[in-house]
């Protein structure tokens, strides 16, 4: 099975992440059966796939799982906090089970038991409560020849929508043939046929006993369908090892409603082609939740349109390529310049193209923060209300696999230290419930991420005595630092301001990690606070990390790549204005001190131009801060392809990696935030 494992990964990747927005949606509209129809979906494909695979754990938790769906939706359990609390319970255990596959092929020792007996515990409880008046049946009658229907009350106010929307609906009995070797393939053919007519809304016995092959020759499906019974009927007829095919058309018809374990309601999903949608028969309210898929792991979903896109301009290419392949020796001037302009056209759009195939929609990133907000609400006993905006904003997916863990640690500070409790915040007339606004947003070549939130803000004075107290500045530096300067301080490995060691405080790390991340993507992090008001922390990220715009420079022999994002301006700086302050080189520009280092030194690179009358100096910038590097030489404005280094040297000082100039030769990529 190991060559299925990838696929198998994703797909579950993939049902997670919509387990989590679904389960989230379904505390706040507990009666919504898209809802729980669209959970118990995913439970039971992850059954299915899991244990296709031999993941026996997931398997048998996914299982309790679905009984405890199941009988929700057949309005034997109520949904209350209990029940979402263990179902998120049983989310986290699955998220465990999938990681632990992820990196070592194995789904390791089962660690659900106690879970399960919650699971079968919550059952039995739920099953003693149940009134008698759910379980009356009301009187059976005939349908046809004597044979009756009994179907539960879930199935009865779906069929009722059906019709009232002036759908068919059907209960279809079929019988295989006695000679039919493999029962379960046989009928998986026919369920595959029927859903490409119709929606089936009950299986009897259950679609899981027909998959492991536990029914003689006969079973029953109820469907929901815009085809009449003849088209249905000739449709079945085409399948063969079919002994029988009885169809009996439910309208005007009676039948009994009970509840009865052995009908199993299947997930009302969308009609294909132009077929309308019956999911919403048992609620009009509901969101499509299924449309919702997030992007996962090493791959990325491509529009199609953007593919076609990509293979015209390939298609461009080969035709210049003959182009430049027909030219002669009369007309080579002009034909080769023409050409070569084309060329320039076609490989730009390219680029854009490229780019555009490895952008993704931020919405991947912030699907994980509802549920992260509501567990830290209840265990902090806050009331947190959590407003995102910009989850398509497109952003390359190697940003999208680094900037999680940033943005957690930000909006777990937001929350912890942000956010007063709901006595604080009443006391100063504030809305007792906190607000966390997550925004994502393009700007340029940058994609924009701010964390606000309407908290207590930044106590630039409690920051400025922790930071001496932790011997990070003296009392001296302390008493010259502006306001932004001290919040700053706040990034200094090993700070923190919360006055006692927690679970989710105190230790020290967080904000540096989050700053160190952010750099090292080639972006940059600032905060704004109004003491009393909030803070907001504003995130800024190049758009791809794979293809920038560089300024390429010569020291000494060789030749140097610095990212243009970083550069603030280029000046020339004379040899008697540069001074010697503590050992280090400054010099005076605009009226205040810039430091001055040479990069044939940084990289131990021999110059025979040490000695000049005029420096070229590259002034590149990290925040509020900004450094002169002195270069021999200027080239250019150029575009490049950011290659890695490797693992052995990834990491060499003052480098971020390598590219391909059009010559062959290579290039090294100034990492210009280490000289900060």
């Amino acid at each position: 099975m190991s060559q299925y494992l990838d696929i198998f990964m994703e797909e579950s990747k993939e049902h997670l992440q919509s387990m989590n927005e679904i389960l989230m949606q379904l505390e706040n509209s507990p009666e919504d059966i898209n809802l729980l129809n669209e959970i118990f979906r995913i439970a039971h494909t992850l059954k299915g796939m899991s244990g296709t695979m031999g993941f026996t754990n997931i398997s048998s938790l996914t299982h309790e799982m679905e009984n405890i769906l199941d009988n929700i939706r057949n309005r034997k359990i109520h949904v209350n906090s209990e029940v979402i609390d263990i179902l998120f319970e049983c989310f986290d255990e699955l998220e465990k089970y999938i990681n632990k596959i992820e990196h070592s092929n194995n789904e390791g020792e089962s660690t659900s038991d106690i879970l399960i007996k919650k699971l079968q515990r919550l059952m039995n409880q739920e099953a003693k409560t149940v009134t008698v008046e759910n379980n009356e049946a009301a009187s059976v009658e005939t349908l046809e020849e004597g044979k009756n229907i009994t179907i539960d009350q879930y199935v009865s106010n779906t069929i009722e929508g059906a019709m009232n929307k002036g759908f068919n609906v059907y209960l279809i009995r079929l019988s295989l043939d006695k000679k039919c070797m493999l029962k379960s393939a046989r009928a998986y053919i026919i369920i595959n046929t029927l859903e490409k007519l119709s929606e089936i809304i009950q299986s009897t016995p259950s679609i899981e006993d027909i998959e492991d092959e536990k029914f003689d020759l006969d079973f029953e499906l109820i469907i929901i369908s815009k085809y009449d019974d003849r088209y249905i009927h000739n449709e079945l007829s085409d399948i063969s090892e079919i002994e029988s095919i009885e169809l009996i058309n439910l309208k005007n018809k009676a039948y009994s409603i009970a509840a009865i374990d052995q009908a199993e309601a299947i997930p009302l999903e969308n009609f294909h082609e132009e077929q309308p949608s019956v999911s919403n028969f048992s609620s009009d309210k509901s969101e499509d939740v299924s449309s919702k898929k997030s992007k996962t792991g090493k791959t990325v979903r491509v529009d199609i349109d953007r593919l076609d896109n990509l293979m015209n301009l390939v298609s461009e290419l080969i035709i210049i390529k003959t182009r430049l392949e027909d030219i002669d020796d009369s007309q080579k001037r002009h034909g080769m310049n023409e050409a070569t302009e084309h060329l320039e056209r076609i490989t730009t759009s390219l680029h854009d193209a490229v780019m555009k195939v490895r952008m993704v929609p931020i919405e991947r990133v912030f699907n994980r923060f509802p549920r992260m907000v509501r567990d830290l609400s209840k265990e902090l006993n806050k009331e947190i209300s959590l407003i995102m905006t910009g989850a398509d904003t497109e952003v390359d997916r190697t940003v999208i696999d680094e900037i999680g863990d940033p943005l957690i640690h930000l909006i777990r500070n937001s929350i912890d230290h942000g956010i007063e409790d709901i006595d604080t915040r009443l006391k100063q007339n504030k809305d007792k419930k906190g607000t966390v606004k997550l925004v994502a947003y393009p700007d340029g070549n940058s994609v924009v991420i701010e964390v606000e939130d309407d908290g207590k803000g930044i106590d630039t004075e409690k920051v400025k005595t922790k930071a001496v107290e932790k011997n990070i500045i003296s009392l001296q530096q302390s008493q010259l630092m502006e306001e932004n300067e001290i919040i700053q301080l706040l990034f200094a490995p090993g700070f923190s301001t919360a006055d006692k060691v927690s679970d989710l405080s105190g230790r020290g790390v967080g904000l540096d990690v989050v700053k160190t991340k952010i750099e090292a993507l080639g972006g940059t992090v600032e905060i704004d606070s109004i003491k009393g008001i909030g803070s907001k922390f504003i995130i800024r990220l190049p758009l791809t990390l794979a293809i920038i715009q560089a300024l390429l420079v010569i020291t000494g022999e060789e030749k140097y790549a610095i990212p243009l994002n970083n550069i603030k301006e280029i000046t020339t700086i004379t040899a008697n204005s540069i001074r010697k302050v503590q050992g280090n080189e400054v010099v005076l520009f605009r009226n205040s001190t810039l430091p001055i280092l040479r990069l044939s030194r940084l990289l131990n690179v021999p110059n025979t131009k040490d000695e000049s009358e005029e420096y070229t100096t590259v002034i590149v910038k990290k925040g509020d801060k900004i450094t002169g590097i002195v270069v021999d030489e200027l080239i250019g404005q150029q575009e490049i392809v950011i290659k890695s280094l490797g693992k052995f040297l990834s990491n060499t000082k003052a480098i971020a990696g390598a590219t391909i100039l059009g010559n062959g030769s290579v290039a090294l990529i100034i990492d210009t935030n280490s000289f900060f």
